[in-house]
């Protein structure tokens, strides 16, 4: 099985979403799946992400793909999910059965499903951290600069962060995450019993 994550943008996207789908395949028993990051084309941003025919384009450009995964922020505009309904439901259109293709939105950035798998701070609330719109500048940052990660190296933050965040995925993430992360394992589940 060979799966493609579609970020909205992969330069730091990719060291958030490839660690954490590859535990939620592990997760859900797939642990030898190969996963890769589309960088060709680079998406720039949600708007790019969210166009059927860039979809449409990456669908077609890799036709090896069993299973394609749009990853975006929601950036707290609660319609997003119904543009993300349509994409999903054109891709039915044009791939083959045994073929899949979901998309999800990250409450409110990817950013937040690292954090779900770290002790954070005793002052901070869970609740307002998945509500914050700009949790990468509030809390993300904040918290790599507290656990003594150079702010000038995100490449590293981030790296450093999600690797820590991996390991609880199945005691941690999936469970502070239910509007997202958990919606999208309940769908790759699914598909992967219909497949079996």
């Amino acid at each position: 099985m060979r799966v493609m994550i579609i970020p909205e943008d992969f330069t730091y996207d990719q060291y958030v979403l490839k660690p954490l789908i590859q535990a939620m395949l592990n997760y859900l028993g797939k642990p030898r799946v190969k996963v890769a990051v589309c960088q060709d084309p680079q998406l720039g941003g949600v708007d790019q992400a969210t166009n059927w025919e860039q979809i449409q384009d990456i669908i077609e450009q890799y036709g090896m793909i069993d299973l394609f995964l749009l990853c975006i922020d929601r950036d707290g505009k609660s319609g997003r999910r119904n543009k993300l309904d349509e994409l999903e439901k054109q891709a039915r259109k044009i791939l083959p059965s045994q073929k899949q293709f979901f998309a999800e939105n990250a409450w409110q950035e990817t950013e937040v499903w690292v954090l779900a798998g770290h002790d954070l701070p005793k002052e901070w609330n869970w609740r307002e951290i998945r509500n914050e719109r700009d949790p990468k500048e509030h809390y993300f940052t904040p918290f790599a600069i507290q656990k003594g990660l150079p702010e000038h190296e995100p490449e590293l933050v981030y790296k450093t962060l999600t690797k820590e965040a991996v390991g609880r995925y199945g005691s941690r993430v999936r469970n502070l995450c239910p509007e997202d992360i958990l919606v999208l394992e309940d769908k790759i589940r699914g598909w992967i019993e219909e497949n079996a």
